[in-house]
């Protein structure tokens, strides 16, 4: 008699069991294939639970970060009289729509000897617009950008301002950290050589949810069993990571190109050390010529700010998930946070409502070191500037 309770106890255990996992298989097969891997579900999921975060994040620079060029986007940047760019009087480069979409089309002696067609957008716009094609399973830069603060197209930076050049290739060092995600396959051609090619379908466009809290699905399927549980289960939640561990997940995209990645960051998951990923160098902490393009991080950690708390991240000031870019009255709000008792000179004062814009003076734009742009009929570099992340005291510059 005890034996044959014992067997139905195991058969109900059992039974228990089957139920959970078929519930758990049955929620998991509701989940769209990711193409990162079975760990993760896809931004399209995260929306359904996170509705406002994924609307206001849509339009963020994150989010913007990269997309597939939409011709009746592209339309907007451009006008009849502003659709072109000379180089000299013999060679220029048109922004020209035809039947199979817009190019970038290179004349020589008005004869066209290169059109390539605009098939990806790099940036949210707030700056420049940079934009690629594909060749077969490699990428390539676009010889014009769309720079916003000159409201036309002028040489890609990096490009020489003599001729027009479309063989600049754009590798997925770039796409780790404008994209979430590519393909790609590395061929070993020689002991210095590799060749890299990029799967275009593969290419998940953005800084999307799964790529700053990690993988996503085992959340999900956890929370679509358990709707009653309203605190989040199995996903990255930043509070609860150190300080250096909240600074390596923006860190990933935001130290600069002066570091050697030693694999691809497309692997880094909150609470991973950023050093297992980058070798880094002497630039940093303050020290070193740090530029001001894409390294906030360590112009941050070398500021009197973060040296002397013990808390400050770059979520300090900054929530991804907002789309609050250029607002300094809300960040200047966030910096009396900490500096409710600071005093001005009178000098600072009489410049006008300093608690509305610290940003400026403590944050002030900055010309990049590495990145210029030409403008057509100018002999001299256009500077690219950059809100500086070293926050101090800056000279005073009378205008």
């Amino acid at each position: 008699m005890k034996g044959a309770k014992r067997i139905l106890l195991i058969l109900g255990a059992i039974a228990i069991v089957n139920i959970i996992l078929s519930r758990c298989m049955n929620a998991a097969d509701k989940l769209p294939a990711d193409i990162r891997g079975e760990a993760y579900t896809g931004a399209a999921t995260c929306i359904k639970c996170h509705q406002d975060l994924s609307q206001s994040y849509a339009h963020n620079a994150h989010g913007l970060t990269s997309k597939p060029v939409l011709d009746a986007d592209l339309l907007k940047v451009f006008q009849a009289d502003s659709n072109h760019f000379l180089y000299d009087t013999h060679q220029k480069v048109m922004i020209e729509k035809r039947d199979s979409g817009i190019f970038q089309v290179a004349y020589q002696d008005n004869k066209v000897v290169r059109a390539q067609k605009f098939d990806m957008q790099f940036g949210s716009g707030e700056k420049a617009y940079t934009y690629a094609y594909w060749q077969g399973k490699k990428l390539y830069e676009l010889p014009l950008s769309y720079f916003s603060a000159i409201q036309n197209w002028a040489i890609s930076p990096g490009f020489t301002k003599n001729t027009f050049y479309y063989d600049r290739a754009i590798t997925s060092r770039c796409l780790e950290c404008h994209a979430s995600y590519v393909d790609i396959k590395v061929t070993q051609q020689s002991t210095f050589s590799k060749d890299e090619e990029m799967e275009k379908g593969s290419v998940i466009y953005g800084i999307d949810c799964e790529r700053c809290h990690g993988p996503g699905k085992q959340h999900v399927v956890f929370h679509m069993e358990n709707p009653e549980e309203k605190t989040a289960k199995f996903i990255s939640i930043f509070k609860t990571l150190s300080r250096k561990q909240k600074m390596d997940v923006c860190a990933v995209c935001h130290s600069g190109n002066t570091l050697v990645a030693q694999r691809s960051v497309f692997g880094f998951q909150p609470g991973d050390d950023l050093d297992a990923y980058y070798a880094q160098d002497f630039v940093g902490f303050g020290g070193g010529n740090i530029d001001v393009h894409g390294n906030q991080s360590a112009m941050l950690q070398g500021s009197n700010c973060y040296r002397k708390s013990e808390t400050m991240t770059c979520q300090s000031c900054h929530n991804t998930h907002e789309n609050i870019k250029g607002n300094l009255a809300i960040y200047s709000q966030r910096c009396i946070n900490c500096h409710k008792t600071t005093k001005h000179s009178q000098v600072t004062l009489a410049k006008g409502s300093i608690a509305t814009n610290c940003i400026d003076c403590h944050m002030p734009k900055e010309s990049s070191k590495l990145i210029t742009f030409q403008q057509a009929g100018k002999d001299h570099l256009s500077p690219y500037m950059l809100r500086s992340h070293h926050i101090a005291i800056y000279p005073v510059i009378s205008k």
